[in-house]
């Protein structure tokens, strides 16, 4: 579905992604993971295009639409919810006539309902259930989540991760970045682990690491904190 090969971006003589390569497979949960300033959302605005890599290259399966939630999702504060995504749908050009109806499915998919309450009055952990519903948008087939969890409380995190399950069996594949160990080790398949922008260590769930658990693998494989 996705391959990364070589990837490399250098800001101000700082090497912030290293000759990076990893595959994500069509149908898989697959982890970024790494402490602050490994590289993470760099790698993820490379894949976007949003940040162009000095080196490398991105292969995407072609035809594949990508819906994307940012680690800091912005919206415009006098909208309400459904209508945020009503207009970033007719922003993507989505039928403007089919739109209230799957802003408000979408909207409940993510547990929030349908009401007038503007954007400036929601709660963090509101705003990064409704940066998902936008992902959502459009049925795309790769979803790219960068720190979906942030701002969530221990039960908005389980919800989310069981809806990233569902999202999975309808087979959308999903790249994640977090740092919540846990919610990786619940939901994804496989991973990579990155430290000063360079690859060190790939994690697979199947596979056992002298009986270590994802956690107790990242640090010994991380060590301390990012420079």
């Amino acid at each position: 579905m996705l391959e990364c090969s070589g990837l490399t971006k250098t800001y101000k003589k700082k090497c912030v992604v290293d000759n990076l390569s990893f595959q994500v497979k069509e149908g898989e949960v697959f982890a970024l993971l790494g402490s602050n300033g490994a590289g993470k959302t760099t790698t993820i605005k490379m894949i976007l295009k949003l940040v162009k890599q000095d080196s490398g290259k991105v292969y995407k399966k072609e035809g594949v639409y990508v819906g994307y939630s940012p680690e800091t999702p912005y919206f415009p504060p006098f909208l309400s919810g459904t209508e945020a995504l009503m207009y970033y749908g007719r922003v993507q050009g989505l039928k403007k006539e089919d739109l209230k109806e799957e802003a408000v499915k979408l909207l409940e998919t993510v547990g929030l309902e349908e009401n007038h309450t503007k954007i400036r009055h929601y709660s963090k952990g509101m705003l990064q259930r409704l940066a998902l519903a936008q992902a959502l948008l459009g049925n795309p087939g790769l979803l790219i989540l960068d720190e979906l969890t942030a701002g969530l409380d221990a039960l908005g995190r389980v919800e989310m991760m069981q809806l990233i399950g569902k999202l999975k069996s309808q087979g959308k594949t999903i790249l994640l970045n977090s740092h919540i160990l846990n919610d990786i080790e619940r939901v994804c398949d496989r991973g990579v682990m990155l430290k000063k922008g360079k690859l060190i260590a790939t994690w697979d769930k199947n596979k056992d690491y002298d009986g270590k658990n994802l956690e107790e693998y990242f640090i010994e494989q991380v060590g301390g904190m990012e420079a």
